[in-house]
């Protein structure tokens, strides 16, 4: 793989609370098109904060970021985030009282695409409907579904607008083991399938060791890991 599709370089981030804690001292990392990529730490480490950064949900207090070969600023990282990169919570985030099938469609929605019946993006949520297998859930509210049924949708919304990354932080965190299992392996068959860069934070070593690259977070550094 050559093709980069994320670089950061030299990110940091402090808080202050009331003193300054500085969460990252210098984060460098390129990820390629096609790659599978693991970040992993003890809890308050920073993942969650770091993965926010490079889904431009959050800024660092320094450092530069570059998805799709577009440096993000504070003017293009809303276009960059509807074009490129698709998002999966640990807390699903689903909305509570529109169905699965409406959820899946909210990307299509913020980036201003037609959701009509028959529409291009109405069409391709039921495909991915279909394929994390709840086609028969498409007109249930999110609030009547289980946890894992709730992050297959979650799964399926990621994909709506045809992202190049998608980030997932902790995405079997509320599940069991069982159900935990059959996320990891559609989240990591979908990437492939679709030749989708994933980015993982986790702290589950289970999940960490299906992707082709993992990193340790700690002390504000980004390791390699063997």
């Amino acid at each position: 793989m050559t093709d980069v599709i994320l670089k950061a370089k030299q990110l940091k981030k402090s808080f202050y609370n009331p003193s300054k804690v500085d969460i990252f001292t210098g984060i460098d990392l390129e990820v390629h098109r096609g790659e599978t990529v693991a970040i992993m730490g003890r809890s308050g480490q920073g993942k969650s904060t770091l993965l926010q950064i490079l889904g431009t949900l959050d800024k660092p207090c320094k450092g530069k970021l570059e998805i799709a070969n577009y440096r993000v600023s504070f003017f293009n990282k809303a276009k960059i985030r509807n074009q490129h990169i698709g998002f999966i919570f640990q807390s699903f985030h689903l909305l509570d009282d529109y169905t699965a099938i409406d959820n899946i469609l909210m990307p299509a929605c913020i980036a201003r695409k037609s959701t009509h019946s028959g529409s291009a993006a109405y069409n391709r949520g039921f495909e991915l409907l279909d394929k994390v297998g709840l086609t028969n859930r498409a007109d249930f509210p999110a609030k009547l579904l289980s946890g894992g049924e709730k992050q297959r949708i979650a799964i399926a919304r990621a994909m709506c607008n045809d992202p190049d990354i998608i980030f997932a932080d902790e995405p079997s965190g509320n599940l069991d083991d069982q159900t935990s299992e059959m996320i990891h392996h559609l989240l990591l068959s979908f990437a492939k399938e679709h030749g989708k860069t994933l980015v993982i934070v986790t702290h589950d070593n289970r999940l960490a060791e299906l992707c082709e690259t993992r990193y340790t977070l700690q002390e504000g550094k980004l390791t390699p890991q063997a």
